[in-house]
């Protein structure tokens, strides 16, 4: 389970530090992809295998399916952790997600969220000032 929320920088050569405290879960693989909201997803193997086949089980024939499954997969990269606990961000998913130095990790249970620290100020700031209308909905949902 990922849960919280990090500060870490981006180096020189792409590579960013992933809390130690999810290092574990991660060591025997990870796959990084676009996600939504111009952030990267980062998922263990085991998490990524699974959406993998809910998505390859889509109906090809819906257009909006066939979009969203190749900016998933296509825009997936497997990578592993270094002895630092480090991975290389490739450089087409930095520029998706405008990624220059400043990151942020976020904890979302099944996956963890690369943010761009300025965006995600942003994006944290509106979604917060919301946050009474959001879990109205929500409760509309059972939650």
């Amino acid at each position: 389970m990922f849960i919280g929320e990090f500060n870490h920088s981006l180096d020189i050569k792409g590579r960013i530090a992933l809390p130690k405290k999810f290092r574990s879960d991660l060591e025997k693989g990870l796959v990084i992809t676009k996600g939504l909201d111009n952030c990267l997803w980062i998922y263990t193997m085991e998490e990524w295998n699974n959406l993998a086949k809910k998505l390859v089980n889509l109906p090809i024939s819906q257009s909006d399916t066939r979009a969203f499954s190749r900016i998933m997969l296509a825009g997936a990269m497997d990578v592993t952790l270094d002895s630092q606990g480090r991975i290389v961000i490739p450089e087409y998913l930095r520029t998706y997600a405008n990624i220059n130095k400043k990151v942020i990790i976020a904890g979302l249970y099944d996956r963890l969220e690369l943010w761009d620290q300025e965006k995600w100020d942003e994006y944290k700031s509106k979604t917060e000032s919301k946050v009474d209308e959001l879990a109205e909905r929500l409760g509309e949902l059972g939650i």
